[in-house]
């Protein structure tokens, strides 16, 4: 249903994909349009951004060969990733300009806010819920999703006006 009306409401497809009406749109123009909508690049860029850190926290800890702790690994990985991060969400998906510094503070301070919160919320699902730990993490990852998108761009990113 998202689909549809975002193709209904995008001014470069110039048909009704229910009814097929002047059905002359190409895939470039569906992936065009997708791509203006600013939560659709959020999910793109959140995905990317996992796949990234997930590479970074492993090329670090298997690239030394095990020699560095873990914890230590983490960190590293943590900072790599969260600037990754920080510049995928300036750049492509809230694309603003100027206040790098202010912006990138403001990034830590949400994924500071959101971790405390992910790991909370998840002692209490698992521990006082008794929820299975693989569905609490899955409920988390979709509201630390949600309120991420929020933080960002009512926070981080947020331009008056």
């Amino acid at each position: 249903m998202y689909i549809t009306s975002l193709i209904r409401s995008s001014s470069v497809a110039s048909f009704d994909i229910l009814t097929m009406k002047n059905p002359v749109v190409s895939i470039g123009q569906i992936v065009s349009s997708a791509l203006n909508d600013k939560k659709i690049r959020y999910l793109l860029a959140g995905g990317f951004n996992t796949v990234f850190g997930y590479a970074v926290g492993n090329g670090i800890y298997y690239g030394l060969g095990g020699r560095m702790h873990v914890l230590l690994v983490g960190g590293i990985a943590y900072v790599i990733s969260s600037t990754m991060s920080f510049m995928t969400y300036k750049l492509f998906v809230f694309k603003t300009s100027g206040n790098w510094l202010n912006e990138y503070m403001k990034s830590y301070v949400v994924y500071g806010a959101t971790a405390v919160i992910n790991i909370i919320l998840l002692w209490l699902l698992v521990d006082g819920m008794r929820i299975p730990f693989w569905l609490a993490q899955l409920i988390m990852i979709v509201f630390v999703a949600i309120v991420s998108y929020l933080s960002h761009s009512r926070f981080t990113f947020y331009r008056k006006g």
